[in-house]
């Protein structure tokens, strides 16, 4: 092969390739930004949803409280929570104790307002890293409310 058919083959490759790739001008640019754009916000939303299920599904740990309810009441502008504070009264003679709750159940609430005045033992779950206050103000769920009877009550009931 002489010189002049491999410019000639070269050139034609050349050809072929140029104008099987689309010219890059500032419209294409700006259409794969805005693609690449929507991607990476919608991965971000995804994430952020995922974290907030896995953190109000899974609780870091459980418990019970026993006290007296002092304040409960219905908080919020746009997500309305059931905020409330147990006194926790150990020893007679001893400062109180205030564990601050967020109930989430309305028929939770209904029993917190119907025990009001009266010992109560509240069985919560801890929430640890919840993103927004819109679930409540405090990572203690409170699931159930038991009345609690020192022994004398037990008896005469």
């Amino acid at each position: 092969m002489n010189n002049a058919v491999i410019r000639r083959l070269l050139q034609n490759l050349t050809n072929i390739y140029l104008k099987g790739t689309p010219k890059m001008n500032s419209n294409n640019i700006m259409i794969k930004f805005i693609g690449w754009s929507w991607k990476i916000i919608l991965a971000v939303v995804v994430l952020f949803v995922l974290y907030t299920w896995l953190v109000l599904t899974w609780s870091f740990s459980e418990g019970e409280r026993a006290g007296y309810v002092q304040k409960f009441s219905n908080k919020g502008w746009l997500c309305k929570t059931w905020e409330g504070e147990l006194a926790m009264i150990n020893m007679q003679g001893t400062l109180t104790e205030k564990f601050i709750f967020t109930v989430s159940d309305d028929a939770v609430a209904k029993k917190i307002n119907a025990s009001f005045g009266k010992r109560v033992s509240l069985v919560y779950e801890q929430h640890v890293g919840i993103p927004s206050s819109c679930f409540g103000d405090t990572e203690y769920f409170v699931t159930e409310v038991r009345e609690v009877f020192n022994d004398a009550e037990a008896v005469a009931k």
